[in-house]
C-alpha cells in the first residue's frame, strides 16, 4: 500500500492531503460542538455556517505556509508550525463570526476547536511519518553518532532526511544528556558503546565533534581505535563556517587526529614581519610545501608575490588557485608566475632584480629520498647548487631575507638527500659570515602530512585496494606535522632569525609507522590479517629500509638548543665552515659533478662537518648502469682475447702438420 502511495502523482498527493484536513476540520468542530454546547441545535446551525466559511480560509492559509509542499516522510517543524499558524488564524477568524452570530460560550468552543484541529492535523502528518520511516530507512546503513552535541543534532537531522545513513542511537560524554531521547533518538553512555553496536546492528561510527581539540579527538578515537567498525567524521568546524562543506559529507577521519597535538596560534607579528606590504618570492612554489607557503603568505597581504616553479603544471595549478582565492577576497595583491629551475643563476637573479624581492623562501628541492639515492649528481645540484645559486642572487639583487626549508634528514645523514640538505644548511651559515646584506636562516621539521610522496594516502590507498599495506620496517619512526602549521611555523621562525640561524620545530612525539598503519586499517573497519588474526582482511608487508633510509630521524646534531619566543621553535647552534672552505669545497663539488663521479661526490660531502654515516654501495642508476656496461665489455674483450688465442694456436697447429 505504502509503495502505491508513495508512486502517485504529486497533485494527488496534495489532494488526498487538502481532503483529510477538510474531514479531521469538520470532525474537530463536531466534537467541539458536542463538548461545549449542550446539544443546541440552533446554535449548531450557526456554528456549521460560521465553520463552512471558515473552512476556505484556513485551507489557504495551509497552502500558504507551504503545508503542501512539504513530503510527508521527512516532515519536520516547519510543517507542523505550518499547521499551528494556520489553525490559530482559523481559530481567530472563527472566533469573530461567532461574536457576529451571537454563539453561546463560543470562547470554550473556539479554544477546544483549535486543541483538536492541532491535534488531528498535525498528529495524523507525524503519525504518516513514523509509519513511512521503517520502509524509507531499510535499505539504510545503521549508524551510531559520536557526540549528541548541536553539530551531532543538525547531521542526525541530515541523515534522517538523507538515502544512505540511518542514526539509530547517540553516545555523548555528557552525563546530562545520557538516557534522554534527541529527535526520537536514544543518548547512550560512551562506555557501552561496544554493546551498543552489537545490540543495534550498528554498521559504522560517525564522529561528530568538529570543535573539540584534536588531542580530544584522539582520546575518542583511542576509544573507538578496536571496533570492528568504519570511522567517519564531519568536516571541521571551519569548513562549515566557510560552507566549503556540508554537515553530512562525511569524510575518512584525518591522520592529524590520529596524531592528537593541536596546533598553537600564530603570532600574528612574526606572521606579518618579512610579508605584509612586502615583494616575496617562492622558489618551488608549485610543491606540497611551497604551494601551502603561498597560501599562508598571501593571508599576510604582501605586495607581490612571485612564484617561481619548474614544472609547467605545477606553477599553472597554484597560480590559479591564488588567483581565484584573491578575487574571492577582494585582495589587492600582484601574483607573479615565473617558470624557472633554481640551477640558473642569472635567471634567479634578474627575477629576483626585476621585481625588487625582499623576502625569499627557498622551498625548491628534490626531497624524495630514494629517487635522489638513484640520481646523485641531479640531487647535489639541485639541493646544493640550487640553493647557494639563489643564496647568491638574492645578495646580489639586495634581497633583505633569505629563508630554507630543510629537513630532519639533514641530522646524521645516512642519506645523499639528507647530507645535500646539510650541505645547504652548510653554504648559507658560510654566506652569513661572509657578507651582511642578506640575512639568511633555515627551518628544520620532518614530515608533513599529505606532502608528494607522504606515507598516509599511499596507505589509505592501499587499505582500499584490499591490501597489503607496505611498511619498511617494524619498528621506523618518523615525526609528523600538518603542512599548515608547518608553513606557519616557517614564516614565523624567519622572521626571528638574526643571521646563518638554524631553527628547528617541535614536531611532538615520533610516531611509529606500523602502528599508524595498523590504526587506519582499524579505522576503516577492517582487521589486520597475522598469525594472531589469519582470518583478518588486511596485511602488513615489511618491504625492508630503502637505499639511505634510517629508522630514527632526529633533528638536532648536537645539544646547544636555544629557546625563542616561540613555543614551537628551538634555535641551534651547529658547527660550520668560513666561506672560504665552502667555496674550495663547492668547487671540488662542482668538478666532481661535471664528471659524473659519485664515490667522489660521496667523499667530499663525507669531508664537510656533516656527520654524513653513508655505508651503502652507490644507487645511483647512472653509475651502476655505466658499471655494468663496462663490465660487460671488459668480459667480451677477456672472450675475445681467449677465441683469438684458440685461432691463433689452431692455426699454428695446423701449419705444424702440414710442414710434417
Amino acid at each position: 500500500m505504502f509503495t502505491w502511495l508513495l508512486a502517485l502523482p504529486r497533485s494527488v498527493k496534495r489532494l488526498i492531503s487538502v481532503s483529510i484536513d477538510t474531514l479531521f476540520l469538520f470532525l474537530s468542530i463536531i466534537l467541539a460542538f458536542v463538548l461545549t454546547q449542550n446539544g443546541d441545535v440552533a446554535q449548531l446551525k450557526l456554528i456549521m455556517f460560521a465553520f463552512l466559511v471558515t473552512l476556505p480560509i484556513t485551507l489557504v492559509l495551509f497552502t500558504k505556509l507551504g503545508l503542501y509542499r512539504a513530503v510527508i516522510r521527512y516532515v519536520g517543524q516547519h510543517a507542523l508550525g505550518a499547521v499551528l499558524f494556520g489553525i490559530v488564524g482559523s481559530a481567530i477568524v472563527l472566533a469573530g463570526l461567532f461574536a457576529v452570530l451571537g454563539v453561546h460560550d463560543r470562547t470554550s468552543l473556539v479554544i477546544v476547536y483549535a486543541l483538536l484541529a492541532l491535534v488531528t492535523s498535525g498528529g495524523i502528518r507525524l503519525t504518516a511519518r513514523m509509519a513511512f520511516l521503517p520502509q524509507n530507512n531499510g535499505h539504510k546503513t545503521r549508524v551510531l553518532i559520536y557526540g549528541a552535541g548541536s553539530s551531532g543534532r543538525q547531521l542526525a537531522q541530515a541523515l534522517l532526511n538523507g538515502d544512505q545513513y540511518h542514526p539509530v542511537m547517540f553516545v555523548d560524554d555528557d552525563n546530562t544528556l545520557q538516557r534522554s531521547t534527541i529527535l526520537g533518538i536514544p543518548v547512550g553512555n560512551p562506555d557501552s558503546i561496544a554493546s551498543i553496536i552489537k545490540q543495534k546492528n550498528i554498521g559504522r561510527v560517525l564522529l561528530a565533534m568538529p570543535s573539540a581539540s584534536r588531542s580530544r579527538r584522539r582520546e575518542v578515537l583511542d576509544r573507538l581505535d578496536q571496533l570492528p567498525l568504519p570511522v567517519l567524521s564531519i568536516p571541521g568546524m571551519s569548513d562549515l563556517v566557510d560552507g566549503c562543506m556540508r554537515i553530512d559529507e562525511l569524510q575518512d577521519v584525518k591522520i592529524e587526529d590520529l596524531l592528537g597535538r593541536d596546533p598553537v596560534a600564530p603570532k600574528t607579528k612574526l606572521l606579518n614581519a618579512n610579508i605584509k606590504d612586502k615583494v616575496v618570492m617562492v622558489t618551488g612554489a608549485g610543491g606540497s610545501i611551497g604551494s601551502e607557503l603561498c597560501r599562508q603568505i598571501i593571508r599576510c597581504e604582501p605586495l607581490t608575490l612571485v612564484l617561481f616553479e619548474l614544472s609547467e603544471f605545477s606553477l599553472y595549478a597554484i597560480e590559479q588557485e591564488l588567483r581565484n582565492h584573491i578575487e574571492a577576497e577582494g585582495l589587492d595583491i600582484k601574483l607573479i608566475p615565473v617558470m624557472g629551475t633554481v640551477q640558473r643563476q642569472s635567471r634567479l637573479e634578474t627575477v629576483m632584480r626585476t621585481f625588487e624581492v625582499n623576502t625569499v623562501y627557498h622551498a625548491a628541492a628534490y626531497k624524495h629520498v630514494p629517487l635522489v639515492e638513484y640520481n646523485v649528481v641531479e640531487g647535489v645540484r639541485n639541493n646544493v647548487f640550487g640553493t647557494w645559486y639563489a643564496a647568491d642572487a638574492a645578495i646580489k639583487a639586495g634581497v633583505q631575507n633569505f629563508v630554507l626549508i630543510s629537513t630532519d634528514k639533514a641530522v646524521r645523514p645516512t642519506n645523499v638527500m639528507g647530507a645535500s640538505k646539510r650541505l645547504a644548511e652548510l653554504v648559507l651559515q658560510a654566506l652569513a659570515q661572509y657578507q651582511n646584506k642578506t640575512r639568511f636562516c633555515m627551518v628544520r621539521f620532518g614530515n608533513v602530512l599529505g606532502s608528494s610522496g607522504s606515507v598516509v594516502p599511499l596507505f589509505r590507498e592501499q587499505i582500499r585496494k584490499g591490501g597489503p599495506v607496505t611498511v619498511t620496517h617494524k619498528d621506523i619512526i618518523r615525526y609528523f606535522m600538518t603542512i599548515p602549521e608547518a608553513a606557519q611555523l616557517v614564516i614565523q621562525a624567519g622572521a626571528m632569525g638574526k643571521g646563518g640561524d638554524v631553527f628547528v620545530l617541535d614536531m611532538g612525539e615520533p610516531v611509529k609507522i606500523a602502528d599508524l598503519a595498523r590504526r587506519m586499517i582499524h579505522l576503516m573497519g577492517l582487521e589486520v590479517k597475522d598469525a594472531a588474526h589469519p582470518e583478518g582482511d588486511i596485511e602488513i608487508h615489511y618491504s625492508g629500509l630503502r637505499p639511505g633510509e634510517k629508522l630514527y630521524e632526529e633533528l638536532l646534531v648536537g645539544s646547544n638548543v636555544r629557546k625563542t619566543e616561540h613555543s614551537r621553535i628551538m634555535a641551534a647552534d651547529e658547527a660550520c665552515l668560513n666561506w672560504e672552505q665552502m667555496q674550495h669545497l663547492l668547487a671540488r663539488l662542482d668538478v666532481a659533478c661535471d664528471r659524473f663521479a659519485v664515490e667522489e661526490i660521496i667523499e667530499l660531502i663525507r669531508s664537510a662537518p656533516t656527520e654524513f654515516n653513508y655505508s651503502n654501495a652507490t644507487s645511483d642508476l647512472v653509475t651502476n648502469a655505466t658499471c655494468a656496461v663496462i663490465t660487460g665489455a671488459q668480459i667480451a674483450n677477456i672472450s675475445d682475447s681467449k677465441a683469438a688465442i684458440s685461432i691463433e694456436s689452431h692455426i699454428v697447429e695446423n701449419s705444424s702438420q702440414q710442414i710434417a
